[in-house]
């Protein structure tokens, strides 16, 4: 049967949080395997501690814990489950930092040189909604900071080449072993050696390369793609930065984008809205043909389904919203103006609104809505 939390820390169920915390302190203290070295029972009882205290150094886990007792955690990873010492220091930090002073190297004092890494690049890039629809691979030119042609590092002797720092020192715990960024290299291990004229403090210059980028179909204005490995080199043989790609959509002439559905402004004539008309339609990716039936009233929207944008993160095409507009003309000639002023007493012409017929703040409430 597995402990009780509260008895493997020492406190009765009532303990206060500062209680709890002291507790942990204590038997993190008196069981840490760098003060019980080969004591397989002190490291066992070092992670009951830290797990009794993940979950009563938690408020809403505590009262989980208090209401249905371990089955209320059960199926989860707990500290005593798979979990290594630097995952139970990662975690509590708060517990052991102030008594320290600084991070714990991994394996307790294995401290292990880091690779040096380059700056990340950020770049924009306009797309048309045409390409925006169909997805496409751009060759741009960018200027990246590249190693000059002759430098040469060697080993930072602060460090001895390990990029970190160890400090030894004696605490409560006993004598503990903390690592710290080497500050003469900056964690690379490497200094410069030679500097190439024209080159910058860390033997770098700029230099102009094309890069292929990938470019899928729906991407949106806003968002950021990246390009691993293809933004500014580091010095001292490193990892290269990446190179961030922000969209931006270039403004469409004819179609106004909403998520991957897109809106038309149609106009036609009033004798086209009278009669009825067979539009063509020019789309992103072809043409379709729109059926207008007589008597079709301005402000009317019709859905042609699927002829939208691509959903980057779906299957399927967003919708093409035409709205209808009635075109009135600003002159008339004498026959024209005899014929309207004559169809002013006819009924047909008076307005009749059908209730599905809505009005202007109705389609601005349902857009709200």
């Amino acid at each position: 049967m597995k402990e009780d939390y509260y008895d493997i820390l020492g406190i009765s169920k009532n303990a206060s949080e500062s209680e709890i915390k002291k507790a942990y302190r204590k038997k993190a203290i008196k069981f840490h395997p760098d003060k019980n070295p080969g004591d397989k029972e002190a490291e066992s009882n070092f992670k009951k501690a830290a797990e009794a205290y993940e979950v009563l150094g938690n408020q809403q886990k505590r009262s989980q814990y208090d209401q249905y007792g371990h089955a209320a955690f059960e199926g989860a990873q707990g500290f005593g489950q798979g979990m290594n010492m630097e995952d139970i220091f990662s975690q509590f930090g708060d517990i052991f930092g102030s008594a320290f002073g600084g991070g714990f190297s991994g394996g307790f004092g294995s401290g292990a040189q880091g690779r040096s890494k380059g700056s990340d690049m950020r770049i924009r890039v306009k797309l048309t909604l045409e390409e925006i629809a169909s997805g496409i691979e751009k060759k741009i030119k960018v200027p990246r900071k590249v190693q000059a042609p002759g430098v040469k590092y060697g080993s930072c002797s602060n460090c001895n080449g390990t990029g970190q720092i160890v400090k030894i020192a004696n605490t409560i715990l006993g004598r503990m072993q903390t690592s710290s960024t080497c500050p003469s290299c900056s964690g690379s291990g490497k200094v410069l050696l030679n500097r190439p004229p024209g080159s910058d403090s860390n033997g770098m210059i700029k230099k102009e390369e094309t890069v292929s980028i990938k470019i899928p179909a729906g991407v949106e204005e806003g968002m950021q793609l990246k390009l691993n490995g293809k933004g500014n080199e580091s010095y001292s043989n490193g990892v290269s930065g990446d190179l961030l790609v922000l969209i931006e959509e270039e403004t469409h002439d004819k179609f106004v984008r909403e998520g991957q559905h897109l809106h038309y402004d149609m106009y036609i004539s009033i004798s086209e809205a009278a009669l009825g008309v067979s539009k063509e339609l020019s789309l992103i990716d072809g043409k379709a043909r729109i059926k207008l039936e007589s008597g079709i009233q301005s402000g009317k929207t019709l859905r042609l389904r699927g002829k939208g944008l691509p959903s980057l993160n779906s299957y399927g095409n967003g919708d093409l919203l035409v709205h209808v507009n009635v075109w009135t003309p600003k002159t008339l000639n004498k026959e024209q103006r005899q014929f309207f002023e004559k169809m002013q007493g006819d009924t047909n012409f008076t307005p009749h609104p059908e209730k599905s017929d809505k009005s202007f703040f109705e389609k601005v409430k349902d857009m709200f809505a």
